[in-house]
Formats: C-alpha cells, sequence, structure tokens
C-alpha cells in the first residue's frame, strides 16, 4: 500500500526536492505552499503524514499543527515539523503543540523518508508494506496477497483493506465510523452498515480454515481482531 504524503512548504525549490525524493521512495506525494491549501487538502483527502514546514504565510505550520490535533478527523495524522529553527526550545515547542518528530534544515532526504517509514510502522502500519503475520494467517501488502498456512485465501480489494487494518491493529476496538474512515476514506459518504456487509464477507472467507473467529464483535462498540 502506497502511503500518501502532504507536504506544507512554502519554498518551492524546497518543496519540489521533498516529493521528489518521496515519490523516489514510493511514497505518494501532495503539496501545499500555506495553511489554507493544506486545509483544504486534508479535507479532500487525509495523508498518512504531513512534512510541515515551520514559517508559513500567514498562518503558521505550528499554529496549524495545534488546530489539526483538536479536530477530530486529522488529529491521528502524524506531523513531521521540517525548519530551521534549531533551538531547543524550538523543538520541545513543536513536540508539544503535537508533532511527532523534528528535523531540521538541511535535511537529509534519505533520512527523511526513513523517519517517515518509522513514524508509520509505528502510528499507521496500514499504510505500510511489511508483511504481518498473526499464527497461521499472512498478508503482504506489496503482494496484494493472504495466506494460511501457504494456502492462497483470495480476497476482494475491500476486504484486504479491512483485514490488512485490522491486522496491524489487533486487540483494538474500532467503531464502524472509524473503520469507515481507515477504510473508504473521510469523505465517502455510505452508512456505516456496510461495515457490517464487509465484515460478514471477510467471515464468509476466512470461515473454511477457521479464521473467521479472530475477527470479533464487541456489542456497542465495534469490531476488534484478536487471536
Amino acid at each position: 500500500m502506497i502511503a500518501k504524503v502532504l507536504v506544507v512548504e512554502d519554498e518551492p525549490a524546497v518543496r519540489e526536492l521533498i516529493c521528489f525524493s518521496l515519490k523516489n521512495a514510493e511514497f505518494e506525494c501532495n503539496e501545499a505552499s500555506n495553511a489554507e491549501t493544506a486545509q483544504q487538502l486534508l479535507n479532500k483527502s487525509p495523508p498518512n503524514v504531513i512534512i510541515m514546514d515551520w514559517m508559513l504565510p500567514g498562518k503558521s505550520g505550528i499554529e496549524l499543527t495545534r488546530e489539526l490535533k483538536t479536530q477530530s478527523t486529522t488529529s491521528d495524522i502524524p506531523v513531521i515539523m521540517l525548519t530551521a529553527r534549531d533551538e531547543e526550545d524550538d523543538v520541545v515547542h513543536a513536540l508539544e503543540c503535537g508533532a511527532e518528530d523534528y528535523i531540521t534544515k538541511p535535511f537529509s532526504p534519505r533520512e527523511l523518508a526513513t523517519r517517515i517509514k518509522a513514524i508509520l510502522r509505528r502510528v499507521s502500519p496500514h499504510a505500510t508494506d511489511d508483511v504481518v503475520e498473526i499464527g497461521k494467517l499472512r498478508l503482504n501488502p506489496a503482494s496484494r496477497r493472504v495466506k494460511w498456512k501457504g494456502e492462497e485465501i483470495h480476497l476482494g480489494a475491500t476486504e484486504f483493506r479491512l483485514l490488512h487494518f485490522l491486522m496491524t491493529h489487533r486487540d483494538r476496538v474500532y467503531s464502524r465510523s472509524r473503520l469507515l474512515d481507515n477504510i473508504w476514506g473521510a469523505n465517502v459518504y455510505i452508512y456505516e452498515r456496510t461495515v457490517d456487509v464487509y465484515i460478514r464477507r471477510l467471515r464468509q472467507v476466512l470461515e473454511p480454515y477457521g479464521a473467521d473467529k479472530f475477527i470479533q464483535t464487541v456489542r456497542g462498540s465495534g469490531y476488534r481482531f484478536e487471536k
């Protein structure tokens, strides 16, 4: 699965360098030169990670980060602050405002890509291509294959994404609305009961292998993957 990165940077040359290096590292990259454009892109298609410059025209990157962390639709998106400000107080302030990481300019594009991957493994494992293996069930995002003891299980695209998300967030309960946001996208308007339909389809495919019991219904709350 290709992770989406939003780069919020007002200097075109720096923005171009970041996006060029990220695309070479197999990330999808969107660009914004100011906070207003960034917010519009976030409303349209939430990314997996935001690269945020501190000094932006109008509203600063710090102000935007603070606002995003108070909004339910964007609070979980990790922010990496990328800035020329390198004082210890600046770093502390950025982290206190909600940034997950802090990189100073000039920066190494290779290090930036590595930092993004590390954050995704921690907060958004479903956005990486890391193989997930739980018991006899093995899911490979890169090849889009699911296997049980080496035998391939054929899933539709949505069922695959749903299983991938649940496996990478095992033992955590997710409501239908949270699953809709993560699997279908925050701006897709469909009924929450659609989740129930796809959960049922996924269980039916996994049932012959006895793996359907891993997907548990938590009454009044949602679903979780538990082995």
